[in-house]
């Protein structure tokens, strides 16, 4: 699987390669570009499908600095002009890939054909979450990914998909995901988000095609995160998923 270093960071992604146009995917905390691999397989036919792990997550190394929010979007900008010269992407970006694509549409809208946001917030972490994600970030560095899966899920996956007898195999794949995710680089990442500044004041410069996706059972960032980006986007389009969660890729 293709590598390329930008901002002295070993970026891992995948590329499709064929397509008129392009679609630039951005993973969400804990995750990889794998949790995208439906919409790869739905719509690489028609658009040519670049997905990448962000630093310290999937197969992206893992620094010891640069998990803030303003550099992941300068190693977004510096990813879309490697892998797509003289070309504008549409952007979809889930959660913390969100955060990124929010920046990019504000900052470098000349990169940009489309914007699109799945279940993510223009705000600083909610205070209430704080100190339950610290404790999370905390058993994960000194005893594994393993230890929070079972409190993770259910942040991270609607009731609709826990419940459904039918995808107890697909379950154990993320569970297994999950566990993927190794320190310091995925504690780095997880600190980053925590920490991460509000850009809703910034965001109303964004102009481009917006459209705004939220799953109604999504605890993590539910629907008023969502209407308050669509607030603040001019022109923006919001769609609620029915019974989807934070994970809405799958």
């Amino acid at each position: 699987m293709p590598k390329i270093t930008i901002n002295q960071v070993e970026y891992h992604y995948t590329d499709t390669q064929e397509g008129a146009e392009t679609i630039f995917f951005a993973h969400g905390l804990l995750w990889s570009g794998f949790m995208f691999h439906k919409q790869e397989a739905f719509l690489k036919d028609r658009y040519r499908i670049i997905t990448y792990d962000h630093r310290g997550q999937g197969k992206t190394s893992s620094p010891e600095s640069g998990y803030d929010m303003d550099t992941l979007f300068e190693d977004a900008v510096k990813l879309i002009e490697t892998l797509c010269p003289n070309q504008k992407i549409h952007f979809a970006g889930l959660s913390m890939g969100g955060f990124v694509g929010m920046r990019v549409a504000a900052r470098r809208p000349d990169l940009l054909k489309s914007l699109i946001l799945l279940e993510t917030s223009s705000d600083a972490e909610a205070q209430e979450n704080v100190g339950k994600y610290r404790t999370l970030n905390f058993v994960m560095k000194w005893i594994g990914a393993w230890a929070v899966v079972s409190k993770v899920m259910p942040i991270m996956f609607g009731q609709k998909f826990l419940n459904d007898s039918t995808r107890s195999d697909e379950r154990k794949v993320w569970e297994e995901q999950m566990k993927l995710g190794k320190s310091p680089g995925i504690n780095r990442a997880v600190t980053g988000v925590i920490e991460r500044k509000s850009i809703f004041e910034e965001i109303v410069k964004i102009k481009t095609p917006t459209l705004i996706l939220v799953g109604t059972q999504d605890v993590a960032t539910p629907s008023a995160k969502a209407e308050r980006i669509h607030s603040q986007i001019s022109g923006s389009q919001l769609v609620h998923i029915e019974g989807g969660g934070h994970t809405s890729s799958i």
